[in-house]
Parts: C-alpha cells; structure tokens; sequence
C-alpha cells in the first residue's frame, strides 16, 4: 500500500510533442534521478505515431501507411498515439511510494474510471488485458509501463477527441476490440484541457499525494541530456 509522501508530485502539461523527443527525455530523467527526486506527471498530446511495446508482434501492424512506427521499451503491444488523445507519463519511484507495480496499473485504471465517471460515463478496467474499457466492450483507455531501478516510466493513452480512424491500421494491443473516445459518448464534450486536468486530480489522490504542483513545461526538457 502506498505511503504518504513527503515531497511534492509535479505536473507538466507539455502540449503537442514528437514521440521520440519525449522517449529519450523519459529514459534520461528515469536515468538521473535519485532518492531526492521528485515524482512527475507528464501530461502531453503526441503527433501521430504508432509504437510496439516490448510484447508487440508484427502482425498486430496491418498497414501503417504514412504514420511512423517507432518500437518502444514498454510494456504491452500496439498501440496509436495523436493528437485529441491524452497520454500521461507517470514518473514515480515506486520504491519510495511503497508501490508494487499491480498496485500502481491499478490505480492509474481507477483514475481513468474516476475521470469518466466525473462525465457520467461507466467504464472498467480487465484483469486480462491492461486498459479502461466501456460496457459495450469498445476500448477508450490504454496502459503500458516500464519499471527501472524501481521507478516508472511510459503510462496511459486516453482517447478524448481524435481521428479514430487510424486504428484501423493495427491490431491493438492484440486484443481485436474497437477503440472508442470521450467525445462521441458524451452530448456536450469537455476540451482535452478539461479532462488533463481532472484527470491530474485523481492519478495525484491515487499515487497518496495531498495535491500537486504545476511545473514548467519546455525548460525541464531541454535541461535533461
């Protein structure tokens, strides 16, 4: 069980960012940071991508087209990063929180639930496959992890309000099931700002924070080599 900590949870919201900018600047803060660092949230949109998890199998790509594909270090298959999605970065030393990583998937599940909740909307998670998923089965939420010198990296993909169509191109995550967003479930759809910040909330409760601090968006990656 998580403990409560004693330094304060950062929160970046990062805009729009290439995918391998934002890999190398995750690895590179996992790689400096020691028992005096502060746990992050990297709130962010990608540019489309598609990425294969260390579980990814090739076939799971059907016809990627002119979206780059970029193989990637965390867990799980495949899965399609663009704009109107959040994906949030959760960098936290799990070691220091008392988490085991169970708990930690757990927990990002429920913020999920809890922040669609919020738009009246029910949603579950499934022990057989990572992931947020609507009563219908249609897919809105998506997990993968990568735990090093017992710190996380990598996080969640939300499907808010984007251009659902280029799922069609994979498999994801191997599972066969159609994605689904916020925005076609709900009459009148929050901006993606809206649910960042909700969704902030309650991964922020989750983790055993009180609350968090907004950090400065550009300047910490740039500082990080």
């Amino acid at each position: 069980m998580n403990v409560q900590p004693t330094m304060p949870l950062l929160v970046r919201y990062l805009g729009v960012q290439d995918y391998g900018f934002i890999f190398a600047k995750m690895k590179a803060f996992n790689d400096a940071r020691d028992s005096d660092s502060p746990d992050e949230i990297w709130l962010l949109e990608h540019h489309p991508v598609f990425t294969q998890g260390q579980a990814g199998k090739e076939e799971y790509i059907l016809f990627p087209g002119d979206i780059p594909v970029v193989k990637s270090d965390r867990g799980g298959h495949v899965t399609y990063h663009g704009p109107g999605q959040i994906t949030a970065y959760i960098l936290v030393d799990l070691k220091r929180l008392k988490l085991g990583v169970r708990e930690l998937v757990s927990l990002i599940e429920q913020a999920l639930v809890s922040t669609l909740q919020h738009w009246q909307i029910t949603a579950s998670p499934r022990r057989d496959a990572p992931g947020v998923y609507l009563e219908n089965g249609h897919k809105i939420a998506s997990l993968g992890l990568r735990i090093r010198k017992g710190c996380s990296y990598h996080g969640l993909n939300f499907n808010v309000a984007m251009d659902l169509t280029p799922w069609q191109r994979i498999n994801p995550c191997g599972l066969g099931v159609p994605m689904t967003q916020l925005a076609d479930i709900v009459d009148n759809p929050p901006d993606i700002q809206q649910v960042m910040t909700k969704l902030a909330d309650f991964l922020t409760a989750g983790l055993g924070y009180n609350g968090h601090q907004i950090g400065p968006s550009m300047p910490v990656l740039e500082e990080l080599h």
